[in-house]
């Protein structure tokens, strides 16, 4: 799982791009309780999700041609620059150049050589998200790739990522682990090969006490269900839902630890 000790090659931060942020904020407010604060009258729209005071993830107004609703994962980087080049190196697109985010730090927005789409956070003031593995916060990320081989490739040479293999049902997954620390403690999500009908991208997983209620408030509030909330072993219970317009984004209800 998440944690806000971030290093290179870990999800530092999480933000939703939006046709209409103002409806997105209270969709997001009766599913999870989150607040919005606004980064102010400089920031183009932009503010920060917040829940019991700490930053969770953020939400500004589309800013591409063409882009639709969608969460962007952020990573972790010590150079912005030098990442951006080396996305470019490994096949991947630079969507937008390295720049300064006023002094919260450097970015650049990326997509991998598979059509996933992601970020690089280099950061400056501030370190990233205040909250993760909580209940109502992000837990996981993972990135759904037409060719899990070239895709894991394409991050290890950026980041160094570790990666372990796991069986699940009708499929084999594979678990994402940073550079640094033990293998399982360092881990932060996950690879699958994609599905019939889906597009390549990255899905952020925010924890929750109650998967089951948690999508009948997303329905009752506009949202919809990609996938029902199931059952997966030695993991939790998962649903899939998306957003009033369209991103999506999952939920886990992680299974309890075994005593040892």
């Amino acid at each position: 799982m998440l944690s806000t000790d971030f290093v290179t090659g870990s999800p530092s931060w999480l933000d939703l791009g939006s046709p209409d942020t103002e409806a997105a904020a209270a969709f997001y407010g009766a599913v999870f309780g989150w607040d919005l604060q606004s980064a102010g009258p400089d920031a183009g729209g932009y503010g920060f999700f917040q829940k019991g005071g700490r930053t969770v993830a953020a939400l500004g107004p589309l800013t591409e041609e063409g882009a639709s609703s969608a969460w962007t994962v952020y990573f972790r980087t010590p150079d912005a620059d030098s990442t951006a080049k080396a996305v470019a190196q490994g096949g991947g697109t630079v969507r937008a150049e390295p720049f300064d985010v006023m002094d919260a730090g450097r970015m650049a927005a990326c997509t991998d050589p598979g059509g996933a789409e992601f970020s690089v956070w280099q950061p400056g003031s501030v370190q990233g998200l205040e909250a993760t593995s909580d209940d109502n916060t992000l837990c996981w990320v993972e990135v759904h790739a037409r060719d899990a081989s070239e895709t894991l490739a394409f991050y290890r040479s950026l980041f160094g990522w570790r990666s372990q293999e796991m069986t699940m049902p009708g499929m084999t997954y594979t678990v994402l682990s940073t550079a640094e620390g033990d293998l399982e403690d360092a881990s932060f999500g996950g690879l699958a090969e994609l599905q019939e009908g889906m597009a390549p991208r990255w899905i952020p997983y925010f924890a929750v006490a109650d998967a089951d209620a948690t999508v009948a408030v997303a329905q009752g509030s506009g949202g919809a269900v990609l996938m029902p909330a199931a059952d997966v072993p030695d993991v939790g219970r998962i649903a899939w839902l998306a957003d009033p317009f369209g991103a999506p984004f999952a939920l886990l209800k992680p299974e309890p630890p075994q005593a040892s």
